[in-house]
């Protein structure tokens, strides 16, 4: 199984961006964590960080072409407002789960709205780190349960 985690704007600033909502753990932190979590589980896992929306987009096609059985993503401030992120993860049909280190439904009234939770398997919000390892734990027992193919958003 192999599964790829994708980070979207300002995410390469975990650690030192605003702590008192991020904390202090780093995106390599976090990379880390999921890295010895994902050898526990057998699956293979590959991550990336990327500023630019079209990078995302790209990230996810690719991720169709390499026959990537799930996605973890966390689309930042794209998450309220990318419809091209959400159309990749849609076109694309590859099992995604959205994560966020903060309650984004605790948050500004912009940010509780996600365009993109939509089409993903679910949203998970507000553990920190342990958002992605929830993530991660989840997708794994979905596609070994379900596989792939039947593993598609309502």
């Amino acid at each position: 199984m192999k599964i790829r985690v994708i980070n979207g704007p300002n995410l390469n600033l975990l650690g030192t961006r605003e702590p008192h909502v991020y904390g202090y753990t780093t995106l390599g932190d976090i990379e880390g964590l999921l890295g010895y979590e994902a050898r526990e589980y057998g699956v293979e896992i590959e991550f990336f960080q990327y500023n630019h929306e079209g990078d995302i987009i790209e990230c996810i096609h690719e991720a169709a072409r390499e026959n990537c059985d799930g996605l973890i993503l966390n689309p930042g401030a794209y998450t309220h407002y990318s419809y091209a992120i959400r159309d990749a993860i849609a076109a694309t049909g590859i099992p995604t789960v959205e994560v966020h280190l903060s309650n984004i439904h605790s948050r500004e009234d912009f940010r509780k709205e996600s365009v993109i939770a939509p089409v993903c398997l679910g949203q998970i919000s507000g553990l920190g780190a342990v958002s992605y390892s929830a993530a991660l734990f989840a997708l794994v027992k979905k596609l070994s349960e379900e596989g792939a193919e039947n593993c598609r958003p309502d």
